[in-house]
């Protein structure tokens, strides 16, 4: 690492805050190269839901480290054309280190035997499948990349570039990219799209919580609609659960 990027004591945030100020500006690759070939070599991965606009982060790492942990949580609740998607842009592009993260069966049996929690109560369901299978899976990684982006909500409009959550720095890269910008890039890569971008799902996630946004709607709209829930619990702590009961 050089000395002009070396971080500053311990304290996760104060290095997030240094990160903000030194990383302000960067292009996402020249962001990620420092975060995966400098700050955090094979203590690193990036955190995909292979959905409607993952291809552009994934395309980016994988022009920096095709080896870089790419961690997949499969929630045994996706679409098909997800987990076609999937295999479909690894072989692509190339990525060598694909880790799939699957709920505990122990925990599900207990607690969701049915597979029906997502109806009674989804924040239960969001941190039986998502959540813990995530938390396992991130405990070999100091830090994490993901592919957040301002415009997709009214909650992540405020989203800084590196934040300190939970321990662990967390790189958002294409924070400030628009809907246009990741077009252009994916048009100029020639990047397929996921097959259900045409039917109007702009944001998806698991098959029973995920419908096609309207014209105008947040590319988020789609998801939990109807219910006072715009986060799965990844990047927002979620109500504090019981996770459901059978």
């Amino acid at each position: 690492m050089s000395a002009a990027l070396e971080l500053p004591g311990d304290d996760l945030a104060f290095q997030a805050e240094a990160l903000n100020r030194r990383l302000a500006g960067l292009p996402a690759e020249s962001v990620l190269k420092i975060a995966i070939n400098e700050l955090y070599r094979s203590r690193i991965a990036l955190v995909s839901s292979f959905g409607a606009e993952a291809a552009v982060l994934l395309h980016l790492v994988a022009s920096v480290d095709k080896a870089t942990p790419v961690l997949f949580i499969d929630t045994a609740k996706l679409f098909e054309q997800t987990l076609a998607y999937r295999d479909a842009l690894v072989a692509r592009l190339g990525l060598t280190d694909l880790r799939v993260l699957r709920p505990d069966p122990a925990l599900l049996a207990a607690k969701d035997a049915s597979g029906s929690l997502w109806f009674r109560d989804a924040n239960a369901c969001c941190a039986i499948r998502k959540v813990e299978p995530l938390e396992r899976g991130l405990r070999p990684f100091t830090a994490w990349i993901n592919g957040r982006k301002r415009f997709q909500a009214g909650s992540r409009a405020a989203l800084p570039l590196v934040e300190a959550v939970d321990g662990r720095l967390k790189f958002n890269p294409l924070a400030d990219w628009s809907a246009a910008d990741l077009a252009a890039y994916a048009a100029r890569h020639d990047l397929p799209a996921h097959p259900l971008v045409a039917e109007g799902y702009l944001s998806i996630g698991c098959a029973p919580c995920t419908q096609p946004v309207a014209p105008g709607e947040d590319a988020r709209a789609g998801r939990w609609r109807g219910q006072d829930k715009v986060e799965c619990g990844i990047h927002t702590a979620l109500p504090a659960t019981p996770f459901g009961e059978e």
